[in-house]
């Protein structure tokens, strides 16, 4: 029996996470993801589908990220009535983050319609927030290490992989053969989660590369975080950070809670305007097994900030003087809150813009980083004169040196091959050069649409 795994997506980019394995007329698909950053990956999300969403049996989900899950909505508007198998806190975290993902994308379509600025008439979402609610309904929790038969042709299980609450690695079976899939692989030391959990041994592997082809720096987090905060402060001006509510929020909250524990920091108002990180961050109480968090670091974490849900109340953050400190999504700068934000504190050299992560090509977040002085926010050019600076050590993707740590505490670890995903293309042929050369593996770079059989 011959497994054909065909790449969909998250080959030459770090978006748009999909695979769909087949095997006689069984089809699943690992991860659905939405395609983001550069306009032309992004017009792949509305480019219709090699595939019948109604021929999928099941789709595996390695983690609730948009870039792995947001497709989802849209595969069940055009016709998926499978089943969607995660984590339990996967689920929970997957229906915070699409709900908002649909409620979004229908505030920018009523927005570009009002204003006429769409090509497009009338400009449609991909989804709706009604859409995102029916797909939470063909969802099923599965435990980590605990197999499942999806039909005879297919089996699985689920691998704790750090990186954000619920992230698995997944081990698909079928009859002998075993092929895992790394999702997004979490860091080896990390503050809030476990290291991933070795894989087993297995004929065929997946991983991702976000990071291949970089080391993170060794400072902590949040010695940089406090020598930020000291500076604005100093100048009574106001810190803006993008961060992704899932993840990355809660590794800030936790730091900015130890500063403030230990007077690190002065006391001054700090704001996190993300009702969707407020959301996940309370699901972590739920969730304490899969992190290092007590309940009280929990809920002094939570503490830390002020939260905002209204939009009234976010719209009266942008009318106040600093020193101030702002937190919203979203992390690369792609929409959400945080644009108003940066509309309204951007121009003013006493501010500063505090990167936390990973920016895909062809976002805002990408183009701060490569200096750039203006920002198209709404329609209009903004300039941009605060500072900004990047947090090194807070990503939760592992770096190329922990891929291959986790991935040499396999004994005897020998795959038929390797398919290096998720990663610009300088990164994933950094981490095929570097895993060539230390396990003597055959390790290939899948592109768009290619098919193996297995």
């Amino acid at each position: 029996m011959s497994l054909e795994i065909k790449f969909l997506g998250a080959t030459g980019t770090v978006t748009g996470s999909k695979y769909l394995l087949s095997v006689n007329k069984s089809k699943i698909l690992i991860d659905c993801g939405l395609f983001q950053g550069l306009k032309s990956l992004r017009l792949q999300n509305w480019a219709p589908l090699s595939f019948d969403p109604k021929e999928i049996d099941a789709v595996i989900l390695t983690h609730a990220h948009l870039d792995h899950s947001g497709y989802i909505p849209r595969l069940v508007k055009d016709g998926f009535r499978g089943q969607i198998f995660c984590t339990p806190a996967t689920k929970e975290v997957a229906r915070i983050l699409l709900m908002d993902a649909g409620h979004l994308m229908e505030e920018e379509a009523e927005f570009l319609n009002r204003h006429k600025k769409s090509k497009h008439q009338p400009a449609l979402p991909l989804f709706t927030q009604k859409d995102a609610e029916r797909a939470m309904s063909f969802f099923e929790t599965i435990e980590f290490r605990q197999e499942k038969l999806i039909n005879p042709s297919f089996r699985f299980q689920f691998q704790y992989a750090g990186h954000i609450l619920g992230a698995a690695s997944v081990i698909v079976s079928v009859g002998d053969l075993k092929v895992a899939f790394s999702g997004d692989v979490g860091r080896m030391h990390d503050k809030i989660f476990f290291p991933p959990e070795p894989i087993p041994k297995v004929d065929y592997l997946v991983v991702e590369s976000t990071y291949g082809n970089r080391l993170h720096a060794s400072v902590d987090s949040a010695d940089e975080l406090a020598e930020a905060i000291q500076e604005v402060y100093s100048n009574k001006g106001i810190i803006m950070i993008p961060a992704f509510a899932v993840g990355r929020v809660q590794a800030l909250l936790y730091d900015l809670s130890l500063l403030k524990r230990k007077k690190l920091i002065p006391d001054f108002p700090m704001y996190l305007n993300s009702p969707m990180g407020i959301d996940v961050s309370d699901t972590f109480v739920k969730f304490k097994d899969l992190h290092r968090l007590s309940e009280k670091e929990c809920h002094e974490a939570c503490r830390a900030v002020t939260y905002v849900r209204e939009v009234e109340d976010s719209k009266i953050l942008n009318e106040r003087s600093g020193p101030m400190l702002l937190i919203a999504g979203s992390g690369m700068l792609t929409g959400g809150r945080i644009l108003h934000h940066l509309k309204a504190y951007a121009s003013d050299e006493k501010n500063m813009i505090l990167l936390t992560g990973y920016q895909a090509p062809g976002t805002r977040g990408e183009a701060l980083i490569n200096k750039a002085r203006e920002l198209k926010i709404h329609g209009e050019y903004i300039p941009v004169r605060a500072k900004v600076k990047v947090l090194n050590n807070m990503s939760a993707h592992a770096d190329y040196s922990e891929i291959i740590s986790w991935l040499g505490q396999t004994k005897g670890l020998r795959p038929r091959k390797v398919f290096i995903t998720h990663g610009d293309p300088a990164a994933a042929d950094e981490l095929r050069r570097r895993l060539a050369e230390k396990f003597k593996w055959n390790c290939e770079i899948p592109v768009q649409n290619q098919i193996e059989l297995l």
